[in-house]
């Protein structure tokens, strides 16, 4: 984000994320919503069910009671925190196969990654790339101003893991665990390449580190099932004011293309709250949309925009997306009406940061958001499986939206998160995600209505918005 809205950036790339980290680690609530953890009482359904398949330190069942169950509760809770830096091993990497602002070198595709160690080609590429990266890691002062915060953010992942840039030997210490971690993308990619059977589709990353990154096609997944939603008569004016985002994201060096040639930014609350209001299901004036994650950048990110909105700041968000990517005629065609307009009803379009030469796939465009509607995000610390907000019927929320995320998670944690979702919706709410719930504990959730967009034909591959709706 460039100009007077976003003076933060003007700061050295690596003292921004030395601040981020202390003011996120001591930053007060900025809500009087407090979550708490699923109690065992709420809990008994989804153990009841899956009683074959609990984890071993909830057996046996018969002797589990409130301590025990809390106690596991809080571990769990902590685990899955610990997964964050797994994923930004994952962001790490993509920034080495994609970055353009440390690097003139070829990017590393999956056509080239699952190549690597068997191609002297595609080593050669990325041995070029890691030494860049490296040297560039060391070197703050080299950073260009637009991708400063996302290196610091990678520099500082580093020297948390115990690394240094202070030695030739240290320096190849941390060469050695970048080409490392690419090997281990590259079995992950062939890993996952393989056909999953329907039954696990959706949980098919529960054993993979938790990412950050986003990009635009959910958003658009999203805009298309209101479109339905509102013709079928589901959302009608004015119907959806309080809405929950489970996971917005912080789009930096993500696993489609990586640019890094902006700041990390959050897109997801943005384009949502554009698209309710463009079909008028959504005040703009009156909305209120909480932000719930387990991520102190992305509570912090947001916390901080809502800090400058109520200065009077706007907030400027690029809308990238990748051209190369393999769609249909009318997929693209319908993506590309729904980006051209995305913003419109929230802020106006500004000039983009320039897109580098070597992301010439890479189109893009840039809005800058009205502070009126940056005000209305409130960011809350909350693990969407294990905890909920207490609220009264009446306050519940309208829309929980929550995509690219419940697949993290195994059929037995999903259950769990549809408790909670289900205790924060309102009576006739709607939960909405492109993964699949398992139905074995519905919690008066019931299948409202899916939308599939066909994305490509060669080879054929689809994607659903899945809308249940609270009884």
């Amino acid at each position: 984000m460039a100009g007077r809205e976003r003076v933060w950036y003007r700061i050295p790339g690596w003292l921004c994320y030395v601040l981020v980290c202390c003011a996120a680690a001591y930053a007060e609530p900025q809500d009087t919503l407090n979550s708490e953890f699923i109690s065992l009482d709420a809990a008994r359904p989804v153990l009841a069910a899956f009683s074959d398949s609990i984890p071993p330190d909830l057996k046996p069942m018969r002797s589990l009671d409130a301590a025990k169950w809390s106690a596991w509760v809080l571990k769990a809770d902590r685990d899955v925190r610990d997964r964050l830096n797994a994923g930004e091993e994952d962001t790490l990497t993509n920034l080495l196969r994609f970055g353009v602002s440390f690097t003139k070198e070829y990017r590393i595709d999956d056509e080239y990654l699952v190549r690597y160690g068997k191609s002297s080609l595609v080593d050669s590429f990325a041995e070029n790339r890691a030494n860049d990266l490296v040297r560039a890691l060391a070197a703050p002062n080299t950073w260009p101003p637009n991708s400063s915060e996302g290196m610091a953010r990678m520099r500082a992942f580093l020297e948390k893991k115990g690394f240094s840039f202070k030695t030739a030997a240290e320096r190849a210490r941390i060469r050695k665990y970048l080409l490392g971690n690419l090997a281990h993308m590259r079995d992950d990619v062939q890993r996952y390449r393989a056909p999953a059977q329907e039954e696990t589709r959706s949980q098919l990353f529960k054993d993979r580190g938790i990412s950050l990154d986003t990009n635009l096609w959910p958003d658009f997944l999203l805009d298309q099932h209101f479109r339905h939603m509102v013709e079928k008569g589901l959302l009608k004016p004015g119907s959806a004011q309080r809405i929950a985002i489970v996971g917005p994201g912080l789009d930096f060096a993500n696993k489609e293309k990586g640019n890094d040639f902006y700041p990390p930014q959050t897109i997801q609350p943005f384009a949502v709250l554009d698209s309710l209001v463009r079909l008028g299901i959504t005040n703009p004036d009156t909305a209120v949309i909480y932000t719930l994650d387990i991520s102190a950048e992305v509570n912090f990110h947001v916390t901080r925009a809502k800090k400058n909105a109520l200065a009077g700041h706007s907030y400027t968000v690029q809308l990238p997306w990748n051209t190369a990517a393999r769609q249909t005629e009318e997929y693209r065609r319908s993506f590309v009406q729904y980006w051209q307009k995305l913003g419109d009803q929230i802020g106006e379009p500004v000039r983009p940061i320039a897109v580098p030469s070597a992301a010439s796939e890479t189109q893009t465009r840039a809005v800058k958001v009205r502070p009126g509607i940056v005000g209305r995000l409130t960011a809350l610390d909350m693990n969407i499986v294990f905890q909920r907000l207490p609220m009264a019927p009446e306050q519940g929320f309208d829309l929980i939206i929550g995509t690219n995320i419940f697949i993290y998670y195994d059929a037995f944690e999903q259950s769990l998160a549809r408790a909670n979702v289900a205790a924060m919706l309102k009576p006739g709410g709607y939960l909405l995600s492109n993964d699949k719930f398992p139905d074995t504990v519905p919690f008066g959730l019931v299948r409202a209505l899916d939308t599939t967009l066909l994305v490509a034909r060669d080879p054929e591959r689809s994607d659903t918005m899945f809308c249940y709706q609270k009884q």
